[in-house]
């Protein structure tokens, strides 16, 4: 996966720790072929200034969510090294931040979300409605720690329980844990704020296969790839009987998710010290997986997931109580894009470092 994420902070004051976003899962009709599916800153006080751009550009593929980072204060390391920032803020709910600067900071961030399906956009872009709903609540962890001044990693578990409501309806057999990814972060270029230059950093990482995706025994117990991921899947994953993919009883064969990536940009304005209003603007995309194998009357089938993609808007407040402390709550909320669920996520993550 590749991504460009562009991030922009307007503020009054002068920063601090950056958030880690969690984007839930698209709510999609179960068809074979597709599995489930940070900020830097100028103090120019009493004035609303462009404050810097930070570029990421992520390699790393993720299965049913997208992480972001946290990091971007004086307690954390920022991402400029020498500044002495007043404000302090968690960043947005989507855009990353890159690399830790200080050796020896440990980043945690627990997310909370709830995913509640709205409807469907076709492949025209078409809204219609959407029998089969699927909800979930999540609990998605950001863990991030800096190994030097400019290489940090990054690791994003989680997990979730879901429910069905329509003519499959159903729930998860518990509490699910989905593929695990793993990034190592390198900050390659140090903000400069008196001269306008962005803090430029490096994601690699690798998504490995923990998520449950072959022999289900319920539709809703697939949260995985069975693959293990570097921009795309490095495998196939065997399947057999119900899977992530959309099998159903008696399948045998082979399944090869399609790539994916990301791409926006964030503002966040600093009212005062501790609150700060963040929006993002970002769009998804991902090609249909490939799914070969015999049916359970040895039918063979080669089948082509559709392709799908969407915007999603996501404003949120931040509130910090320290250069150290802080907790966001926002919305996600998808409004156009094609083959893909129109979902709205209601979230809140508290945010530390230490």
């Amino acid at each position: 996966m590749a991504t460009a994420m562009v991030s922009f902070t307007y503020a009054r004051a002068t920063t601090r720790a950056g958030t880690a976003p969690r984007r839930n899962a698209t709510a999609l009709p179960h068809d074979a072929g597709r599995p489930c599916q940070r900020a830097s800153y100028i103090p120019k006080p009493e004035s609303i200034l462009f404050v810097a751009m930070s570029l990421s550009l992520f390699l790393s593929g993720l299965s049913c969510a997208h992480a972001a980072g946290t990091g971007n204060g004086t307690a954390a390391g920022s991402q400029g090294l020498h500044e002495d920032y007043s404000q302090w803020y968690t960043g947005s709910l989507v855009s990353p931040s890159g690399a830790l600067t200080k050796k020896g900071v440990f980043a945690w961030e627990p997310y909370f979300a709830y995913s509640q399906p709205v409807g469907y956009l076709d492949s025209t872009g078409q809204g219609m409605s959407l029998k089969d709903k699927a909800h979930s609540v999540s609990n998605f962890t950001l863990y991030k720690y800096s190994i030097t001044n400019s290489i940090s990693l990054q690791m994003t578990p989680d997990i979730s329980y879901g429910w069905r409501r329509g003519g499959h309806g159903g729930t998860t057999s518990g509490l699910k844990m989905g593929d695990l990814p793993v990034d190592v972060m390198w900050r390659y270029l140090d903000a400069d704020p008196k001269r306008y230059i962005p803090a430029l950093s490096l994601f690699v990482g690798v998504a490995f296969p923990s998520g449950d995706y072959t022999k289900l025994g319920r539709d809703e117990d697939g949260v995985g790839t069975g693959t293990y991921t570097f921009r795309r899947a490095l495998t196939q994953a065997h399947i057999a009987d119900v899977s992530s993919y959309g099998t159903s009883a008696g399948f045998r064969g082979l399944a090869h998710p399609g790539m994916y990536g990301e791409s926006g940009f964030s503002l966040e304005y600093g009212v005062n010290q501790k609150w700060v209003i963040a929006m993002d603007l970002a769009r998804d995309w991902a090609n249909g997986s490939v799914v070969r194998g015999y049916n359970a009357q040895g039918k063979y089938q080669n089948i082509l997931g559709q392709a799908s993609g969407d915007w999603v808007i996501a404003p949120a407040i931040e509130y910090n109580w320290s250069p150290r402390f802080g907790v966001i709550a926002g919305v996600t909320a998808m409004f156009a894009g094609h083959n893909t669920g129109q979902v709205i996520s209601p979230q809140v993550a508290f945010n530390s470092v230490f």
